[in-house]
């Protein structure tokens, strides 16, 4: 009953990977699959982002969660630094947790706009498993800060690694939005190109 074809078709029933050409991997073109070189919008999909409202809605909050990020970034370092100012660095932890969560939330109702799924749509697979880690060692800050569990010092560090995570998600995203750009550009492009428009 429990044959390696039984567990290969279980894994790739829940393979989500945009990535298809791994050792060991049973991997099956289906008629709606898409390559793994292909753009990042399809025309559909590009016309569902433009009129998603949630897409502006992630254009705000992005930025403003970037501000509190810095902020909040240099008022650790310097409790770190000092001791001072535990307090109003707590706050704005926890600021940038809620917002984060708020982003969350509303990216995942984007996507779903957009590619028909509230997470791991190819498009943004690595993406959204790294913000799954930014959000789990969030929300560990907040265990240990409302559990007692850490003392404010190993609360201000793992704050510290949560946010180098974010660093490295908000990268993740600005050179998406970067190569969304440029596809846009190149689209508009070829389609002027066929309408007898010159850009």
């Amino acid at each position: 009953m429990f044959t390696f074809e039984f567990f290969s078709r279980l894994a790739n029933s829940v393979d989500c990977c945009p990535f298809g050409a791994t050792s060991g991997r049973l991997v099956r073109r289906h008629a709606n699959s898409r390559p793994v070189n292909r753009s990042l919008y399809t025309p559909e999909e590009r016309r569902r982002r433009d009129a998603s409202h949630w897409t502006l809605v992630q254009g705000v909050l992005a930025p403003i969660q970037f501000a509190i990020f810095l902020v909040s970034l240099a008022l650790v370092l310097r409790y770190l630094a000092t001791g001072d100012g535990l307090m109003v660095a707590t706050i704005s932890i926890v600021m940038k947790t809620v917002l984060l969560y708020t982003i969350m939330v509303t990216g995942s109702i984007w996507e779903r706009d957009v590619f028909g799924r509230y997470l791991f749509a190819p498009a943004f697979f690595w993406e959204d498993v790294v913000s799954i880690l930014v959000l789990a060692l969030h929300t560990a800050y907040l265990i240990g800060l409302f559990s007692g569990a850490l003392d404010p010092t190993r609360q201000m560090w793992l704050a510290l690694a949560a946010y180098a995570s974010y660093v490295v998600n908000a990268t993740q995203f600005l050179m998406k939005l970067r190569a969304a750009r440029k596809e846009q550009q190149d689209w508009s492009i070829d389609t002027g190109g066929a309408m007898g428009y010159s850009k």
